[in-house]
């Protein structure tokens, strides 16, 4: 009796995580484009990539990367998208396992993205501006140079997340098990407590909308692959990135929250001082320092960087 009983409640509890998992799937429902723009589609390596773009095909390119991160998406740069399209040809693309892009059940790496990165700005810009967020900012880096692009602008920049952990990314990616974790980590009050972390200074600046559209986009049919990557530590690239960023051509500025503790100020001022690059540090903000201060980040944008001259 007391085996059959023990056997029941698992079935019931593995029972109830199916259902559960599949009414939250429902209640994400399809992804909207948050950006004003034309939406359009690249399609590399099989995969579906959506992208929005606005601005006047005559103002030098821009080319938008978000970071990565659970519910991640282009949905990242909406504060400042509509600003600087008034100035630049603007790209804002989602990355491959995010945001309205297709999920594949691949085993994500940062060589896909930094390929990616190439690719997409060879084939969709012309010497963009390329402005890259987090950990977004290492696949850029490894990219640039190929990239033939503007310039370089890297959003508290990282090459490391944490230890390499295989087995985090094995298990999250399991049907049933898996999928329930997932969810845990991909829950409502979980991205919340990300944006009030790390990613805003001030939490009463993190929108309801911002923390919604995340969880829709962090339950979007194949959703945990791309992130059981980043939980597992196996998005980080294998190099160093002030030696990367040392030696690139491409001209770089690193912009910084004052306040970022998941990538703090001194590791920024570590890597401007080894590659001897301008880092521009955005007072009250932390890891999202365009997100919570739109207005200072494309002020800095617009003095700075070739609106500039095109000729330059």
């Amino acid at each position: 009796m007391k085996a059959r009983t023990v056997l029941g409640a698992a079935l019931g509890t593995v029972g109830g995580a199916i259902v559960g998992n599949r009414l939250l799937k429902r209640r994400a429902g399809q992804l909207e484009n948050p950006l004003p723009g034309i939406e359009r589609t690249y399609r590399w390596r099989g995969i579906e990539s959506t992208y929005t773009v606005a601005g006047d095909p005559n103002d030098p390119e821009m080319l938008l990367l978000h970071g990565i991160y659970a519910g991640a998406s282009s949905n990242e740069f909406a504060p400042l998208f509509e600003q600087l399209s008034e100035k630049y040809r603007v790209y804002a693309v989602d990355l491959p396992g995010f945001g309205r892009s297709e999920r594949p059940p691949l085993v994500y790496s940062a060589s896909l993205y930094a390929e990616f990165v190439r690719d997409f700005a060879d084939q969709i810009t012309s010497e963009p501006i390329v402005v890259a967020s987090s950990l977004t900012g290492a696949f850029a880096a490894e990219a640039a140079d190929d990239i033939d692009g503007r310039r370089l602008v890297l959003i508290c920049p990282t090459d490391e997340t944490g230890d390499e952990r295989p087995w985090v990314r094995t298990l999250l990616r399991t049907p049933i098990v898996g999928t329930t974790l997932y969810n845990a980590l991909a829950s409502k009050p979980a991205i919340r407590y990300f944006y009030d972390r790390d990613g805003y200074y001030d939490s009463d600046r993190i929108d309801s909308d911002e923390v919604q559209y995340a969880w829709n986009s962090a339950h979007q049919p194949g959703a945990r692959y791309a992130t059981a990557s980043f939980a597992a530590g196996t998005l980080d690239p294998d190099f160093d990135l002030a030696t990367e960023l040392a030696a690139l051509e491409t001209p770089t500025t690193l912009v910084w929250g004052r306040d970022a503790e998941l990538v703090p100020l001194q590791e920024g001022r570590d890597l401007a001082e080894a590659a001897d690059l301008d880092l521009v540090v955005i007072d009250y903000a932390t890891q999202l320092p365009h997100a919570e201060h739109p207005d200072r980040f494309v002020e800095y944008l617009s003095a700075e960087l070739p609106r500039v001259d095109v000729d330059e």
